[in-house]
């Protein structure tokens, strides 16, 4: 089974980091000591920082904070920025420093599944992101570091895993189990062909309501949507050690995934129709009323009040049934 944790990313309203430097972010967030202190409070057994956090601190102040999760396993989150000659040697060194050895990436902006909508600048993106993941993983490989690239309603598995593949073998996948409802792939068939190189897991959970483009893909509690979680599990158990696995409830916008417009598919593969209809049969199970109103608080432009609550209330359930499955 895994190794169940929390990342900030379904808390993004109570920690701070939503709408981060704007006047729409919340002035009270909890920041680090308060994510940490949450963490511990459900008994997370793996902890994942966003890498925001970590950039103006000392490396001593880094090292103190490694001294002070000794013993946890800690997961660093950073994101390519798309600039020319970037590089990954800062994360490396505060995660180093930090003491952890997986550095977690999502490779591009793109949400939604939508890359049609960027045009011609998705294959410049994806180059980029190829041959910097290629050039920095020989880094993490020097430094004893573990990369992983997250299915970040972009890639699918098969695209994830050729280039963990063509990066070398300290690189891997970071499997978010809703996402890859958010290109046309099944959760669970993405576990079966991304298995061997699945080296963290994000979970989220979605219920969908359905539009004359697609459907909308709206966060929930853990075991509250339509992803397939004890299917996941069997795919993805026996390890050892056990996978590490983030309590991730999915973003405070709903995503729309238009994949009923053909412009959509642009820039896709092909995939194989009886995998889509198990998919959409997912969605279909637990689906919203066409006519709900699925807006979340941010959404609807609540006090940041009611904000924290929502996120604490589907931390709280979400705990609650992952440990009626025996997750936790």
């Amino acid at each position: 089974m895994f190794r169940v944790g929390l990342n900030p990313y379904g808390l993004t309203c109570t920690v701070g980091l939503q709408a981060l430097g704007t006047p729409r972010a919340n002035p009270a967030g909890v920041g680090l000591r308060g994510f940490i202190d949450i963490a511990r409070a459900i008994g997370a057994r793996c902890i994942e920082l966003d890498g925001r956090w970590l950039a103006d601190m000392t490396a001593a102040d880094l090292a103190g904070l490694g001294r002070e999760l000794a013993g946890e396993t800690v997961i660093c989150s950073y994101w390519l920025s798309h600039q020319a000659g970037e590089t990954l040697a800062e994360p490396m060194r505060r995660a180093g420093l930090i003491g952890s050895r997986l550095l977690r990436l999502h490779l591009t902006p793109v949400l939604e599944g939508a890359r049609a909508a960027w045009g011609g600048q998705w294959a410049v993106m994806l180059a980029h992101a190829r041959q910097t993941l290629i050039r920095e993983a020989s880094r993490g490989r020097d430094a004893g570091l573990d990369l992983a690239i997250e299915d970040h309603q972009d890639l699918g598995s098969e695209e994830l895993v050729a280039l963990a593949e063509a990066a070398g073998e300290n690189v891997g996948v970071v499997f978010d189990t809703g996402n890859p409802f958010s290109v046309g792939e099944d959760p669970s068939a993405f576990a079966r062909r991304a298995a061997h190189r699945v080296r963290h897991v994000h979970l989220k959970d979605y219920v969908a309501q359905w539009t004359t483009e697609g459907y909308r893909l709206v966060r929930c509690a853990l075991g509250d949507g339509c992803v397939p979680f004890a299917e996941i599990a069997t795919i993805l158990d026996g390890r050892d050690p056990p996978l590490t696995a983030s309590i991730e409830p999915g973003a405070l916008e709903s995503r729309h995934i238009r994949l009923f417009t053909p412009g959509w598919w642009e820039g896709y593969g092909p995939r194989d129709g009886r995998e889509l209809g198990v998919a959409l049969g997912r969605l279909r199970q637990r689906a919203l009323a066409e006519d709900d109103d699925c807006r979340t608080p941010w959404e609807r432009g609540a006090a940041h009040q009611e904000l924290v609550a929502y996120e604490a209330a589907q931390l709280e359930r979400s705990v609650a049934n992952l440990r009626a499955m025996g997750w936790m």
